[in-house]
């Protein structure tokens, strides 16, 4: 284990000025992941600042009818909070997909989106890996890389983005706060993770003595006529092969023959860089019985590639 300094936060204010005093610092709640890099010497700060004890573990209603929720709100208490259960709970089912009861009791809502890769390679500290080390390569696009990325990808990394949270976020129009050295902004959820390009060290759009202090919902939280599906080798404590989040909205006619889609999302980050919503809303028509339906998200689906290890067979588009 590296030396380091620990600092306590006493508030947001705070911690933004003891991030911006030591470059190599890093915030810690949970600890779930940064203790983990640590351990295996992928992180090495040079102090700990300590945000457990801010004030950021509330879930409020806004005034036009979403949910603000505190970045230090832990997962296990968002996944059964009531508002949650009843208005949003495509977000209780990712959230309780992901990790075991143990890690969600501490893991916290902003180190949920912080959280870095499991990229075996980015583990291996004697690999070459540009997310941990710029410019040594990727030790992935040719090894083994039956869990990697085949989309948004480039030649610099094929790193997945681990988190189920941010899959119903992405898929309900989520807002991330933010506060630093410049005040406060905000950012969408879908904007908030970067594709690697060249510069896959870089995992978010989040910059230097910054804090995310919130995640926005809106008000449609889609209570209804959803499905979050998770392919994974075991049906828990396993990080997904893809993650989708499907969501619709039905209205049928009278005579029950036909029926309108008036809206739809297709979140997948089990096998991308980042979460995205595929498709966007539309008003199309089929017929109930017809299969398989129509999909609303032709031509928009970015190209695949498939990986030197990876067998999954991968269609251009989901155009049928």
């Amino acid at each position: 284990m590296n030396n380091f300094d620990y600092s306590r936060a006493s508030d947001v204010a705070d911690a933004i000025r003891l991030l911006t005093a030591d470059p190599g610092a890093k915030l810690i709640a949970g600890g779930t992941n940064l203790i983990d890099l640590m351990k295996e010497n992928v992180e090495r700060p040079s102090r700990l600042i300590d945000i457990s004890r801010l004030p950021l573990r509330d879930i409020e209603e806004t005034a036009g009818g979403g949910l603000r929720i505190g970045a230090l709100v832990p997962n296990s208490d968002l996944a059964y909070h009531p508002l949650i259960e009843q208005r949003y709970p495509l977000l209780a089912s990712a959230i309780l997909a992901g990790a075991s009861a143990q890690l969600r009791n501490m893991a916290s809502v902003g180190g949920n989106l912080m959280q870095r890769t499991r990229c075996s390679y980015f583990y291996d500290t004697a690999t070459p890996c540009n997310k941990r080390s710029p410019g040594t390569g990727c030790s992935a696009l040719d090894g083994l890389n039956r869990n990697h990325a085949i989309l948004g990808t480039s030649k610099s990394c094929i790193a997945t983005n681990p988190s189920d949270m941010s899959v119903a976020l992405a898929a309900l129009g989520a807002l991330v706060h933010i506060a630093g050295p410049s005040g406060q902004r905000t950012i969408a959820l879908t904007d908030f993770h970067r594709l690697p390009d060249d510069k896959p060290h870089l995992d978010t759009n989040i910059g230097s003595g910054e804090i995310i202090t919130a995640i926005e919902l809106p008000p449609h939280g889609f209570a209804r006529n959803f499905s979050y599906l998770k392919i994974r080798d075991r049906l828990s404590y396993a990080f997904a092969w893809s993650r989708s989040q499907p969501r619709s909205s039905w209205r049928a006619t009278r005579s029950a023959k036909r029926a309108w889609h008036s809206a739809a999302w297709l979140t997948s980050p089990g096998e991308a860089p980042r979460p995205k919503r595929h498709c966007g809303a539309r008003r199309l028509h089929r017929t109930i019985s017809d299969a398989p339906p129509i999909c609303c998200c032709r031509g928009r689906l970015p190209v695949p590639i498939t990986n030197s290890r990876s067998s999954w067979p991968v269609a251009p588009s989901c155009e049928r």
